[in-house]
């Protein structure tokens, strides 16, 4: 199990992003959530194995069309067990 932490930059509100977020996590086999910052970013907590983890953080980069992301944090964190994949 790998657990990631990112903060996505760029347009990334208003758009879709976190509801694309949550369908491709979820076609991914992802747990987790997303939601919206203050800062104008979105925040996502993603878990699953490794590969998984890695093509959703690729994804992210492009996101849904009318999306412009231009960077993403990732760190490590640590697993939460959760049961799904939600928006916050």
């Amino acid at each position: 199990m790998t657990a990631k932490h990112c903060i996505i930059h760029g347009k990334v509100q208003g758009v879709f992003y976190r509801d694309w977020t949550v369908e491709t996590a979820r076609s991914h086999d992802l747990t987790g959530w997303v939601r919206n910052l203050s800062d104008g970013t979105v925040e996502a907590h993603l878990e699953g194995d490794a590969q998984s983890v890695a093509r959703m953080i690729e994804a992210m980069e492009h996101g849904p069309p009318r999306a412009e992301p231009t960077r993403i944090e990732a760190q490590d964190a640590e697993p939460q067990d959760h049961e799904g994949f939600e928006r916050r």
